[in-house]
């Protein structure tokens, strides 16, 4: 990398970070571009050649956070040979559960992703990286469907569908132990994935 391109990211980095602990600390309405260039030590014009206004650094915040919690679950996946066989069914739910073991250690993330997500922002996640060394998931999903040894009715609704449930359900239990905590969730959570799998498979 140039050192005018390293110069560049390390200034983006910079943004993106201090958004972040801004965000998840005062919240998002109450924190202001003037707050994250004063504590990121840019000057106000340097904000704006990285992102459009306060939503765009707060959806490449989600982009990119979202990018390294499925980042560290596909690469504890593929670096583990002993799971190198399992069902496209138990890689899915291997990768849930990884990044919900990372989102109960790391709430103020949880509370940040799960505010902030719409389908359209989590889709953009998945598929645009915003960092140099993001995952692009789609890819990884793909390559998954290729694998497996059947084929899937609408393969995106699918995803859509357990996103939904595994954010909707996660974030109550992890939270506010709400129906239960998160370890008696979990069986549930794992069977109602499957029988999702299962309903989309041709």
């Amino acid at each position: 990398m140039r050192k005018v391109d390293k110069n560049k990211q390390i200034k983006e980095n910079s943004l993106l970070n201090t958004a972040f602990e801004f965000f998840t600390t005062k919240g998002f309405s109450k924190t202001s571009i003037s707050d994250i260039v004063a504590h990121a030590g840019v000057a106000k014009g340097t904000f704006y050649l990285y992102f459009k206004d306060k939503y765009d650094i707060r959806n490449k915040l989600i982009s990119h956070k979202s990018s390294q919690l499925f980042q560290t679950a596909v690469q504890e996946l593929n670096q583990n040979t002993t799971l190198q066989n399992l069902t496209f069914e138990d890689k899915i739910i291997y990768i849930i559960d990884n990044i919900i073991n990372q989102l109960n250690k790391n709430k103020s993330l949880l509370t940040f992703i799960s505010k902030n997500l719409s389908w359209g922002v989590f889709k953009t996640a998945l598929t645009n990286p915003i960092a140099v060394d993001d995952i692009n998931f789609s890819d990884v999903y793909h390559k998954m469907l290729e694998d497996a040894p059947y084929e899937f009715r609408e393969p995106e609704v699918m995803l859509f569908l357990i996103v939904e449930l595994v954010s909707g359900a996660c974030y109550s239990s992890i939270l506010y132990q709400e129906p239960c905590d998160l370890e008696q969730l979990k069986p549930n959570l794992y069977a109602s994935i499957r029988l999702i799998i299962q309903e989309h498979k041709l």
